[in-house]
């Protein structure tokens, strides 16, 4: 089902999420800023599915849905999309670090991750953000 209404709520919400990934990066608070790059870059990727009809599991992880679903997917995000679905699966699967650290061995989200792997993720995120939020200027779905 296409939904615009929700798609545009959730490049809205990505955006912003992706502003608190910046500011929590800005803070030296590393593994904010990857929790927050992961939720930015999920709701992209699930706001260009539903603006394209593709329904997606309800889980964090849309890669594969993504890459099954590429020839349906806008020209200039086509030839993006196995970069994107690696970088949504590796997001995917440390989130929870990000927010919990690693428990089990007493390492907090705070130790967790460098700076450099935090601004990595933030520009890689940013720019995937920004084609996604590009594509529904383009298809007049934001202003």
């Amino acid at each position: 089902m296409i939904n615009i209404e929700m798609a545009r709520d959730y490049i809205i919400r990505s955006k912003r999420f992706l502003r608190e990934a910046e500011t929590a990066l800005a803070e030296g608070d590393n593994a904010a800023s990857i929790r927050r790059s992961q939720e930015a870059l999920e709701m992209a990727a699930k706001a260009l599915l539903r603006a394209v009809g593709i329904e997606y599991p309800r889980s964090h992880d849309v890669s594969d849905v993504l890459i099954d679903h590429k020839d349906s997917l806008p020209e200039n995000i086509k030839c993006e999309v196995e970069d994107l679905a690696t970088l949504i699966s590796q997001l995917a699967s440390i989130r929870g670090i990000a927010l919990y650290g690693y428990e089990r061995e007493g390492i907090p989200p705070s130790k967790a991750f460098t700076k450099d792997y935090a601004e990595r993720t933030f520009l890689a995120v940013k720019k995937y953000v920004n084609l996604i939020e590009e594509i529904f200027k383009n298809f007049r779905i934001i202003e």
